[in-house]
C-alpha cells in the first residue's frame, strides 16, 4: 500500500490556527475622543514646557519626556486597555515601570515635584477651558 500525503489543510485545523493567531495578536484599544484630546494636550504640555522631566534620577528635555511617556501610553493601549486622562497620568506618566520611582518635574526656579501633581494641574486647567 502506497503512503499518501495530503497537501490540504484540514478546515478545523485552519480555523483553530486562525483563532490562535487572533488571540496572540495584541489588542488595540480605542480611547474616548474627548479623553484622547486631553491626553494629547498633556503630552504637548510636557513637550513644550520649559521644565525638565526627571526619570530615575536623570533629567530629560520635553521632547524626550514626551516620547518616553507616549511609548508607555501606546504600549498600554496595545495591551487592550483604555485610559481616561487620569488613568493615563497614573499608569503612563507618574512612575518608572522598572524601578517604581516617581517621575519628577523640575521647572525653572521651582522645587521638583511629582509629575502626577504637575500633570493633574495641567489637566484641571485643560478641563476648565474645555468643559
Amino acid at each position: 500500500m502506497e503512503a499518501r500525503y495530503c497537501s490540504e489543510v484540514h478546515p478545523m485545523r485552519l480555523s483553530g490556527f486562525a483563532l490562535l493567531l487572533l488571540f496572540a495578536l495584541p489588542l488595540r484599544a480605542e480611547t474616548d475622543p474627548a479623553e484622547e484630546a486631553a491626553i494629547q494636550y498633556l503630552l504637548s504640555q510636557v513637550e513644550q514646557s520649559p521644565c525638565q522631566f526627571v526619570r530615575n534620577g536623570k533629567a530629560y528635555d520635553g521632547e524626550d519626556a514626551r516620547a518616553h511617556i507616549e511609548r508607555k501610553y501606546r504600549y498600554i493601549l496595545g495591551k487592550g486597555h483604555t485610559l481616561n486622562a487620569e488613568a493615563f497620568i497614573e499608569h503612563a506618566a507618574s512612575e518608572s515601570s522598572f524601578t517604581g520611582r516617581d517621575y519628577q518635574i523640575q521647572c525653572p526656579q521651582q522645587p521638583a515635584e511629582p509629575s502626577a501633581d504637575w500633570l493633574n494641574r495641567q489637566l484641571q486647567q485643560y478641563r476648565a477651558a474645555h468643559p
